[in-house]
């Protein structure tokens, strides 16, 4: 049931402590692209359409011998260190390693050469703070290309009337730590920065990791490629995105389709990315926009452009069968049929071409299956692939890269990499299971939990006006007060712990149990045990005087959500 599947995200991230940087994020996560690189279009996969599982070409030599190299890592003998894939983990990990003369480092990429490509991506404070202590030379570079949303008035509209229903912090948590400030920068340019930092043949392109072979009489771990080229080193990481192939070999599952573990959210959005003239350019960061079964986001990702997003509970493939003869934009206008003009605008402006639809797939948190395999590790999207909505995907690769470089670069011999992996594993398994389950959450309240907020108005002649009074209204006034709190206890989780020191936030854990639950009551379990607004009663509520501002109006909806459970 709906209530029990957000149950479990609230408790997953109340048990880990957690929290994201923008409360529903525009920016766009990794878990809902086909790969996190902005490379050259790949070459195809042997797979079938439903179900694609991992398997070694056939030409390829399984039966090959070992390289024998010592135990001690040195300059003479480095660590040989092999990354699957080329997102933003995978080469945030390879640079920072790359810059150790222990470390000899290769990413291996599908695609077969660099390409502008993708849109925005956020950077929230914990990743950008992470990355300048990785290296602030490019975090210089990126800063340089930087927009800046977290300075601004950011938060949710109601999306029918246009009001401001909650405005978020996210200055001040940042300010208080010493943290640069959230925003975006174009994942291409981005990727740039990264490769350009990287040394000559760190790169190879063209040839995806299809599965890995560990030497059981000593150190190494044979990857075998698509082509049937064999490739040697003494650790793997795979960093290969939602669909890896790393991870299908490691848990002994398909890539793609039943039984791989990666779920359609029950969620499509529509993109759009295009110069546009807002009126509140340089004031707003990003602006969401809710009511009824669905929500849309408009957010400055900088030079003049905005970005957009439109979230609809759909089945999978809905694409496919959903006639769209006027276009994208006209479809969405219809969707969107009464809501803010701020929406209609921008549809209106924005060209077909412009405009991109996706099926969103995340996974469960992965606290019952290891992230390693002897010297074999997931990162990112790989093992913790998470809906958009906090803009948090690309950001915990880049902790776990962190994490990793630590581990790895504590290293002295070959025989202390499998409990290395271990310790990475153990500081980032309960952290972004958190946030997975936020990010699943944020997309199951604001659609399944939210409507336009119930409103009472006076008019001159003294009578009383009750707009959308019914419970879902009522559910989405009441809960208003409370979500700032909510999303401060989750700004400042993630601001906190960016060290990844800690395992448990025992104090964060209490914050998220004790208001998510709130919110969990308030926003469907009334429903779920047949409480609604047949029994809810509004006399005595004191609204003959006539409401003189906001604090009242939320008493007497609060007055009103007491009524049904007496």
């Amino acid at each position: 049931m709906t209530m029990i599947r957000i149950a479990r995200a609230v408790a997953v991230a109340g048990f880990a402590g957690g929290g994201g940087v923008s409360a529903f994020a525009p920016a766009a996560s990794n878990a809902y692209r086909s790969t996190g690189m902005a490379f050259a279009a790949r070459k195809p996969l042997h797979m079938s359409p439903d179900v694609v599982v991992a398997s070694s070409p056939s030409n390829a030599d399984e039966t090959a011998e070992f390289t024998d190299v010592p135990n001690e890592i040195s300059k003479g003998s480095p660590l040989r260190v092999l990354i699957a894939g080329g997102g933003v983990g995978g080469l945030a990990l390879a640079n920072s390693l790359a810059q150790m003369d222990t470390m000899d480092v290769t990413v291996l990429e599908r695609t077969d050469s660099f390409k502008r490509f993708g849109g925005p991506i956020q950077l929230a404070s914990n990743a950008l703070q992470v990355i300048k202590v990785m290296d602030e030379t490019v975090f210089g570079q990126i800063m340089d290309k930087f927009t800046t949303t977290g300075d601004k008035d950011n938060g949710i509209k109601d999306g029918i009337r246009n009001d401001w229903y909650a405005k978020f912090d996210l200055a001040s948590p940042a300010e208080a730590r010493n943290l640069p400030y959230t925003g975006v920068i174009d994942r291409p340019d981005l990727q740039e920065i990264y490769l350009n930092s990287l040394p000559e043949g760190v790169i190879l392109n063209g040839d995806a990791v299809v599965s890995y072979q560990q030497n059981k009489n000593g150190h190494g771990v044979r990857v075998v490629m698509e082509s049937g080229k064999v490739v040697e080193g003494d650790v793997l990481i795979g960093a290969d995105g939602i669909w890896s192939a790393v991870r299908a070999n490691m848990w002994s599952e398909p890539i793609k389709g039943d039984g791989s573990g990666a779920t359609y959210s029950g969620y499509t959005v529509f993109a759009g990315e295009l110069a546009y003239d807002s009126f509140d350019n340089g004031l707003v960061g990003y602006k969401v926009y809710i009511g009824p079964g669905q929500y849309f986001v408009i957010t400055d990702i900088g030079k003049n452009s905005y970005q957009w997003y439109a979230f609809l509970a759909r089945p999978a493939d809905s694409a496919a069968s959903t006639p769209m003869p006027d276009g994208k934009s006209i479809y969405l206008q219809n969707e969107f049929e009464g809501w803010s003009g701020d929406i209609h605008h921008i549809l209106k402006a924005t060209q077909e071409h412009e405009i991109e639809q996706r099926d969103l797939y995340d996974r469960p948190p992965s606290v019952l299956k290891s992230w390693t395999d002897g010297n074999v590790a997931l990162i990112g999207d790989a093992v913790h692939g998470m809906m958009p909505n906090l803009g948090q995907g690309g950001c915990q690769a880049i902790e776990d890269a962190f994490v990793l470089v630590q581990e790895l670069g504590g290293a002295k011999t070959r025989h202390e990499v499998d409990s290395k992996l271990r310790q990475y594993s153990g500081r980032r398994l309960v952290r972004s299971a958190a946030v997975q389950g936020l990010s699943r959450f944020a997309s199951d309240i604001i659609i399944l939990g939210f409507d336009t907020p119930a409103k009472i108005l006076k008019k001159e002649d003294g009578s009383i006006v009750f707009e959308n009074f019914n419970y879902s209204g009522l559910v989405t006034k009441a809960l208003q007060p409370i979500l700032p709190v909510f999303f401060m206890v989750q700004f400042n989780f993630l601001y906190d712990g960016w060290k990844n020191e800690k395992r448990i936030d025992w104090k964060a854990a209490l914050g998220f149990v004790t208001i998510g639950a709130a919110i969990l009551l308030a926003s469907g379990a009334f429903e779920e045990i047949g409480l609604g607004l047949g029994i809810l009663g509004i006399e005595g509520l004191g609204i003959e005087e006539g409401i003189k501002d906001v604090g009242q109006e939320v008493e007497i909806i609060e007055k009103v959500l007491e009524n049904s459970i007496q």
